[in-house]
């Protein structure tokens, strides 16, 4: 009798025990360790999971664009590319807020006031009026801007080299490609006295630009003849307006006036009046020439640079604001032929590569 009562007070003794190592295990659990009768299987799996990368992470993005034309829709696309081709797929682990203004300042205040209401991992603003609006309602999330001319003069930053607070990006322009393209009218249009150009003043980046190029112009005893606009729908009169007061027209990096671009190269066809752009994309459409770069390249810049940050932890902060700096003579000659422009071997040698930014 006395040995079944041992006996039965030793199991309830075993039982204890293996209850509390158990317990034990379960709170090891509860703080992230496995537990030491955990099978092999168990911890690999836990092991595999604590260590899982960051991409197995559904990312989220808005992008406000200020409005639709070709440079600005490059740099989208090349953005998005960017992503891609870092495994950032939308559809797969990739969510994106697409959000455009059409031009229109409120909307896109608007906008800037929704992505700031909810919750994304970056943003993304193409365009100046796009970036300041994003600026000044988005605080605690990463804030990438392209397609802006002067990120200081817009006041997106203070320091190019390094931003601090949550915002970069890539200015699209560099002060020489400007300088450049005044100085290939001076010299290879000496016929050329007054350069006119369609401008909406309400655009920072224009005026900066069109300061620039004024500026440029006469070192050469050039005049700039401007026409004013305030949105689109101005934009075919203005250019009228300059036939007869200009010999050649411009424009800037003007979302507006770009946007339009079609009654610009209409004019400039029809009254023999060589056109110069600021970007490639309207060299594309129709403009003579410019100096400058792929927009799609310039997206794509900002997308690994958004890279960085989602999948690689960098302090947008401290990253520099990138520039063109690869510029080249972009020539379109259908449109010479248009204008009435003959194409030199002068104009041509200018090139640096000819076979992409020679367009036929």
């Amino acid at each position: 009798m006395k040995k079944r009562i041992w006996a039965s007070a030793l199991l309830s003794l075993a039982m204890l025990a293996t209850a509390g190592c158990g317990a034990k295990g379960n709170a090891n659990n509860d703080n992230g360790a496995a537990s030491p009768s955990a099978s092999p299987s168990a911890s690999a799996s836990a092991s595999a999971s604590a260590s899982a990368p960051a991409d197995d992470k559904t990312y989220s993005i808005a992008i406000s664009q200020i409005v639709e034309h070709p440079s600005l829709d490059a740099t989208r696309e090349g953005f998005i590319a960017a992503l891609k081709d870092a495994g950032l797929e939308e559809g797969k682990n990739l969510k994106i807020s697409l959000n455009n203004a059409q031009g229109d300042q409120n909307t896109n205040l608007s906008i800037g006031q929704k992505i700031a209401s909810e919750k994304y991992d970056l943003v993304f603003g193409i365009a100046t009026p796009s970036a300041v609006a994003l600026a000044q309602y988005v605080k605690n999330t990463p804030i990438l801007f392209a397609a802006v001319t002067d990120p200081l003069d817009a006041k997106l930053v203070t320091n190019l080299d390094k931003p601090g607070a949550n915002i970069s990006g890539i200015s699209d322009t560099n002060p020489v490609a400007v300088q450049q393209l005044m100085d290939f009218i001076a010299s290879d249009f000496p016929n050329v006295k007054k350069v006119g150009l369609v401008i909406n003043e309400g655009e920072s980046n224009a005026v900066v630009m069109a300061k620039n190029a004024e500026e440029q112009l006469k070192k050469h005893n050039i005049e700039l003849v401007k026409a004013p606009v305030t949105n689109t729908s101005e934009v075919k009169q203005a250019a009228e307006s300059l036939v007869g007061r200009a010999d050649a027209l411009f424009i800037t990096l003007d979302n507006t006036v770009v946007s339009s671009v079609d009654a610009i190269i209409k004019v400039a066809n029809d009254n023999h009046l060589p056109f110069f752009s600021s970007d490639r994309d309207t060299v594309e459409k129709g403009a003579f020439a410019t100096y400058g770069f792929k927009y799609y390249d310039h997206g794509y810049q900002a997308g690994q640079m958004a890279v960085e940050v989602l999948k690689n932890g960098a302090n947008i902060g401290d990253m520099k604001v990138g520039m063109q700096e690869k510029l080249d003579l972009i020539l379109n000659l259908k449109a010479a032929e248009a204008q009435g422009i003959t194409v030199t071997d002068d104009m041509k040698s200018k090139v640096q590569d000819p076979t992409n930014n020679i367009i036929q």
